[in-house]
C-alpha cells in the first residue's frame, strides 16, 4: 500500500465532491469537502436528512468512490489502492455502526461479533474469546446466546458497537446510531462510544440529528447544501 508520512491526523478527506447521475440529471451531493480527523477525536456530523451525511460516511469508509478528491486513512492514500487493498484496509481499520443495528437475525449476539473477526482470518476460538470479552464489558454477559429478536433496542445497538470494534479499528463511522432509541438508551450508546474513542485512542465521526448529543462531542461539523461548516 502507498503511504504518506504519518502524523496525528488519522483521516483526511481532501477536496471531496460527489455527483450522482439520476434520470439524465447530475446531482451534486457533496461540494469540495475538506475534513481532518485526529486520533482520539470524536466529531459530530449534523445536518438535515438528504444532505449527504450517509454518502460522506460511505466515502470515508471506502464503500463509495468520490467523483473528485482524495481519502487518506492511516497514512494510506486510498485513491491509489486496488479494490482488494481497500477491502483489507476497511476490514482492519474501520468499524461501522448504523441506525438499524443490522445484526444477522439467525445468529446469536456473540456470533454476530465473531463474524467480522472470522472474515479477517481469526480462529473461532480467538474470535469467541474476544467477542465474549467485548460483550461482557458492554454489560451483555447474560445475552451472549440471545438472537437479536430477543434483545432490546439498546442491547442490540451495544452488540453492534462490540462488532464495530471487534477487529480493533482505528476509526468508527457511526451513521445515526441512536436514531431508533429513546433518550436514555441514546445517551447510553453515546457514552459507550465516547468512552471507547478516548480509552482506545481511536477516532469517530458520529452522524446525528440530536443536537444535545452533538454538543457533547469534541467538535461539530454541519453539512448543509453539500458543504460543511465547522462549529
Amino acid at each position: 500500500m502507498s503511504r504518506i508520512s504519518d502524523n496525528k491526523d488519522l483521516l483526511i478527506l481532501k477536496n471531496i465532491s460527489h455527483i450522482y447521475n439520476k434520470d439524465l440529471q447530475k446531482i451534486k451531493v457533496l461540494n469540495n469537502i475538506n475534513i481532518k480527523v485526529s486520533r482520539g477525536e470524536m466529531i459530530s456530523l449534523i445536518g438535515p436528512s438528504g444532505t449527504g451525511k450517509s454518502t460522506l460516511l460511505n466515502i470515508a469508509g471506502l464503500l463509495e468512490k468520490p467523483t473528485l478528491g482524495s481519502i487518506i486513512l492511516c497514512g494510506n492514500d486510498c485513491t491509489k489502492l486496488s479494490e482488494e487493498n481497500k477491502t483489507l484496509l476497511r476490514g482492519s481499520e474501520i468499524g461501522f455502526i448504523f441506525q438499524s443495528h443490522r445484526l444477522f437475525q439467525e445468529f446469536s449476539a456473540v456470533e454476530n461479533v465473531m463474524l467480522p473477526q472470522l472474515i479477517m482470518g481469526k480462529s473461532k476460538i480467538e474470535a469467541f474469546k474476544k467477542s465474549k470479552e467485548l460483550l461482557t464489558a458492554l454489560a451483555l454477559k447474560n445475552r451472549l446466546d440471545f438472537r437479536p429478536a430477543k434483545l432490546s433496542g439498546g442491547e442490540a445497538q451495544r452488540v453492534a458497537i462490540a462488532r464495530s470494534i471487534a477487529n480493533s479499528p482505528s476509526l468508527i463511522l457511526a451513521d445515526e446510531p441512536t436514531g431508533n432509541l429513546d433518550a436514555i438508551a441514546a445517551n447510553n450508546v453515546y457514552k459507550i462510544i465516547y468512552k471507547l474513542v478516548k480509552s482506545l485512542n481511536i477516532s469517530c465521526i458520529f452522524a446525528t440529528h440530536n443536537n444535545d448529543l452533538a454538543r457533547l462531542m469534541d467538535r461539530k461539523i454541519i453539512l448543509k447544501n453539500g458543504s460543511i461548516y465547522n462549529e
